[in-house]
């Protein structure tokens, strides 16, 4: 399991992490979804060790992660632009990757390479910048590490890659102990791999939850009620995190159970009234609403 307990990061005048308290248990994809310059490369950083917190702890299966050889060598990162030799081929940095991590499985990675027709013996500069992408992924994959850090590794990926990607995750997950934590602005596709996902904005975690439970204590309740006075008795009963009216149509996202919210609602006497589970992108424009970050800031 990854600990990171009042994990605090600054450079200069910038407030990377403050004070994060978080933990990835081991068997699950844990999603990172944040705001730009949010702080997620640089937590991604800290939990495989290349940078030290200013205070706080990281700890990787009750060590501290900083520093100590045995921990990273179980931990593998995986860079938004992956870096490799100049003129190097697959093959060498295959080989490279052999001597840092002992288990890395050759034959796997060989196998792979041949499946998502790479060629070997081609200098990875010539490469566009989704097949590089795909050469990080292999090598972190077979790298046979048990956390596997990925900072925005899908972006650049064609829609089948991406699925091949995510069945060689879960086929690593039900085969051996191996947990990914994974880094994206696209919040469509976290949705679709992740069990659990952690929303940061402005270096502070909002909030980190399986999704399952963050989807069923929030969602968007429509309903016409023609009292005012009951409409307003109901508004005062919810915790509205956003609400809008189009004519009589009364648009709220609401936190909390989706029954508590619609039986409210019929009990004030609409004549319509349901409830829309919400996606994790308007989860996150919600959460990050309220902490003050608004898409009317942008607009004028």
């Amino acid at each position: 399991m990854i600990e990171l307990k009042n994990v605090d990061k600054k450079f200069r005048d910038i407030q990377a992490a403050d004070h994060i308290t978080a933990s990835v248990r081991e068997g699950m994809i844990f999603g990172l979804v944040g705001s730009n310059g949010a702080g997620k490369s640089t937590l991604l950083r800290m939990i495989c060790g290349v940078i030290k917190p200013d205070s706080g702890e990281v700890l990787a299966d009750g060590a501290p992660v900083y520093e100590n050889p045995d921990v990273k060598s179980q931990i593998c990162f995986l860079s938004d632009s992956p870096y490799y030799f100049a003129n190097a081929d697959i093959e060498e940095m295959r080989d490279y990757y052999m001597t840092l991590y002992p288990s890395f499985d050759r034959k796997l990675f060989d196998s792979l390479v041949k499946k998502f027709g790479l060629e070997p013996k081609r200098k990875i500069s010539s490469f566009s910048k989704g097949m590089k992408k795909q050469v990080s992924i292999l090598l972190g994959l077979c790298a046979k590490t048990k956390y596997l850090l990925c900072d925005e590794t899908f972006d650049g990926l064609d829609p089948v890659v991406r699925q091949a990607v995510k069945s060689l995750f879960a086929s690593e997950i039900m085969n051996r102990d191996f947990t990914p934590v994974i880094s994206s602005h696209n919040l469509r596709e976290l949705e679709d791999i992740c069990d659990s996902v952690g929303l940061l904005h402005r270096g502070k975690l909002l909030l980190t939850q399986e999704l399952d439970q963050i989807k069923a204590n929030i969602c968007k309740l429509q309903c016409v009620i023609p009292d005012p006075h009951r409409e307003q008795e109901m508004i005062s009963a919810l915790h509205i995190i956003r609400m809008e009216r189009t004519g009589s149509l009364l648009t709220m996202t609401v936190r909390g159970p989706r029954e508590k919210a619609l039986a409210l609602a019929q009990d004030s006497g609409a004549v319509f009234a349901e409830t829309v589970p919400l996606t994790l992108e308007e989860i996150f424009i919600s959460e990050t609403e309220v902490a003050g970050y608004d898409i009317k800031d942008f607009i004028y």
